[in-house]
Order: structure tokens, then sequence, then C-alpha cells
């Protein structure tokens, strides 16, 4: 096999492969293999078939083809490794020239790491929001308790925001009835505006047993798009008791017997959220000013196969909650062009963060222990509701195990970013990164939570 490489621009080169006939022999016996046992000839064993009967049935181009195929993955990976060339994503293949009995000659265009000129981390401050906890922000914590411990009790009167009603529903368009637009007794908080445009306008001042009709637009069904005639009818009103804000409630809603202590508690649980939006922060400003300073260039193809991988996820995010993407873009109001810009436009970036840390991980020549992939591999197979052994092995198969490895490699290549970087808050106090870990009991999860992010 001769090969020779091509600088096509700083994300991408051509390799021009020629390998001689003679080399395609074990590609050849293989397809031969392959063909011959899948196929049946009347008088032959499946899998004893002579090469020139399948020539015959089949045809020598078939066969041709197949080890052709078969060739030029390996001859690609051997080219690579003689130029030590860095590839990333697919390649693009051209047969340029190939007949029976000659050389194979073709081409092969693919995405490679650019050289990136590390910068040096010291040199680099963040800026982050000083921590500061307002008495309002426990007193919403507070509240949101309060609501959870709430109780329901039937009143005499029309219905005001807030109250929680009982009703019934019926849609019609021009007096026809609207497939599964009928529903009876559903709870529905009056204000929420979690049920159709115009309902909870109409609600406000209807008592019990009161009815009335109201126009909304269908937004799915055989009907989308047009108005329909809502009558509404409400069976019970009902108004929220939230208890009483004092020590008893304390002991109601938590481990404390004092309303100060939980209010203490929860003042602590807001910082502890804060001190973690820190780390986020710095973070996310430290990668942003490395990628800028490092003028990193992002491979268009690795790029575009990360923005058919988001949307994708995006798409089956949708289906899950019984969702299309043409609904989520009418509620965005956004057209599926910028979508697909602003998804452009977080792809690139993350890419070159993923090349950032790539070429810092290799300068520092980052290790990645067995134990550290199989606590990944754990923690990936638990939110995957799987077992460990079943989750790696559909890792295997599906060949993204070395993916997980990089993502580990990216994840101690960032945490590395963030020992030495300095960090500030907006009062000019200096964060120590290690007393945030310990307050907040994030370890190193803040670094590869990143990097699952970029996929």
């Amino acid at each position: 096999m001769k090969s020779t490489v091509e600088t096509l621009s700083p994300t991408r080169v051509r390799l021009a492969i020629e390998v001689p006939f003679a080399e395609l022999e074990p590609s050849l016996k293989k397809a031969y293999r392959e063909i011959g046992s899948q196929v049946t000839v009347p008088g032959f064993r499946r899998g004893k078939i002579p090469s020139a009967v399948i020539d015959q049935r089949v045809g020598r181009g078939a066969v041709l083809n197949e080890a052709v195929q078969d060739a030029i993955p390996e001859n690609i990976l051997a080219a690579v490794r003689e130029h030590d060339v860095k590839t990333l994503g697919r390649p693009e293949v051209e047969i340029t020239e190939f007949n029976d009995g000659e050389a194979l000659k073709f081409t092969a265009e693919v995405d490679v790491r650019p050289e990136i000129a590390l910068p040096d981390l010291t040199d680099f401050q963040v800026t982050v929001d000083e921590l500061k906890i307002d008495d309002s922000e426990v007193d919403e914590q507070v509240k949101n308790l309060r609501e959870r411990f709430a109780t329901l009790k039937t009143v005499e009167r029309a219905a005001q925001e807030g109250d929680y009603v009982q009703i019934d529903l019926a849609a019609t368009v021009d007096g026809e009835e609207v497939p599964g637009g009928s529903a009876t007794n559903i709870s529905h908080e009056v204000g929420s505006k979690q049920l159709l445009p115009g309902l909870d306008e109409v609600l406000v001042g209807l008592a019990a047993g009161g009815s009335t009709t109201f126009q909304t637009q269908l937004v799915g069904g055989d009907f989308a798009g047009r108005d329909a005639d809502v009558a509404v009818t409400v069976r019970t009103v009902k108004e929220k008791e939230l208890p009483a804000l004092d020590d008893e409630f304390a002991q109601l809603a938590s481990e404390f017997d004092t309303l100060e202590e939980l209010r203490n508690d929860l003042r602590e649980r807001i910082s502890r959220s804060k001190k973690i939006e820190q780390i986020y922060a710095a973070r996310d400003k430290a990668l942003a000013q490395m990628v800028s300073a490092a003028d990193i260039p992002a491979p268009a193809g690795v790029v575009s196969e990360e923005v058919e991988h988001r949307k994708q996820a995006m798409i089956d995010q949708l289906e899950r909650i019984g969702a299309s993407l043409e609904e989520y873009l009418a509620s965005e109001e956004k057209t599926e062009e910028q979508v697909d810009a602003e998804l452009n436009e977080a792809a690139t970036e993350g890419v070159k963060i993923q090349l950032l840390l790539d070429t810092l991980a290799d300068a520092e020549e980052v290790q990645v222990s067995d134990d550290e992939f199989g606590h990944e591999i754990v923690h990936r197979a638990q939110r995957a509701g799987l077992a460990p052994q079943q989750y790696y092995d559909q890792l295997v198969r599906s060949g993204a195990a070395g993916a997980v490895f990089g993502d580990v490699r990216r994840g101690k290549a960032l945490a590395m970013v963030m020992e030495r970087i300095k960090i500030t808050d907006s009062a000019g106090n200096v964060i120590n990164l290690e007393e945030l870990r310990a307050a907040t009991g994030e370890e190193h999860d803040h670094a590869h939570d990143h990097d699952e992010h970029q996929h």
C-alpha cells in the first residue's frame, strides 16, 4: 500500500491511497466466504461453493465490490498511522480507479485535529458573582414549602385566582364534537394557564354549578388551527389554606423544632446551590476565554455530525413527552432554520472545547485508570437504568466505549484547568476551589458533567 497526504485546511486532509491487487487477496477470500454463506446453489453445501460458481451466479463485480468495501477502512487506518494523522469524524471516500486485477486507487477526505497553541493556564482570571443571600430568597423557599403542605377547603362562593376547581369541558367546532375534546371532573388551579387559553379568564366569577362557554384555538388533532367553542361547567370550588408560619409548621415540614432552625437550614441550602453555580460559571468563563485565546478552528464535518446528533436528541426528547418538532417551534415562535443556527453555534463551541481539552490532556499526558473508567461506566449505567456490565456491553457493540473514555480524560483535563486558573468574585475576593468543593460535596462532577453536555 502506498499513500500520500495533502493538507486541505487546518482541519481537513485528503489521503490518496493505492493498494496493489495482490494485497486485496485476503479481502477477496473474505468476500467469497461471506457471499458463499448467503447464497444457495443446488449441488453445493452452503459455504462450500467454489469461487468460479459464485462468479457465475452472483457476478465477479459483486465480489470485487464487497472486497473493496472491506479493504478501504483498514487501508485508511494504515495510512493514518503512517502519516500520524489525528482524524476526527467519518472520512469521505471516493474510488478514483479500480479494475479487476489492477491496483485499487481511492481518496479519503477526513477532518483532523488542528494544531492548537495552548495558552498558559495561570494567566487566566475569571470573575463570578459575589455570593449574596437576601431574606426574600429564604422567604420564597418557605413559601414553596408552605404550598406543599397546604390543604384544600370547599367554599360556597365564586372562584377566584388561586382557587382549585373541579370542571367538565366539552369542545365543538361548528356544532361538531371534537374527538378527545371532552373531559369530566378535571382538577385545575385557576390562573395557572395549564389548560386551554381563555379558560382561566371565564372561571373567575363562576360558582359550583355555574357554566359558560368560551372560544379557543385548537393546537392538535383533526381541527388543529380552528376556533372551537368550549363549554365549561364548575362542579366544586376549593380555596387553598396555608399552614400557620410557626414552630409547629417547622416540625410538620422538616426535622427541625423551630422555624428559625428551618430558615437557617434553607439559607445554607441556598448557599450551597449558589456555590455550585459559582463553580459552573467559573468553568464556562474559563473555557470561553481559553477557546478565544487559542483561536481554535472547528472542523466542519465534526460540527455537522454534532448538530445532527443534538437535533435528533431534541426530537427524541420531544417525542418522549408526546410533542413534535413542529409544535415545539410553534411554542417557541422560532423557525427550524433558527433552531439549526442555534444548534450549530452550540455545537461549534462544544467541538472547540473538546479539541482544547484533548490537546491539554495530550500535553499533560493525562491518564485514565481502570477505576476511573469503571466509575464513569457505573455512573452512566445508573442514569440509564441498566446494570453496569449490560451498559458496557452496549457501548462496545455500538463502538462508543472509546468516546466515554475520551469524556473521562477530558473531564480530568478540565479539572486541571480549574485548579490552575484564578477565580475571584465581583467583590474582589479570591475563591478557593477546594473550599467550594468541600462546601458543596462536588468532587469532579463539575468537570465531566460539562463534557457530557457536549454530547
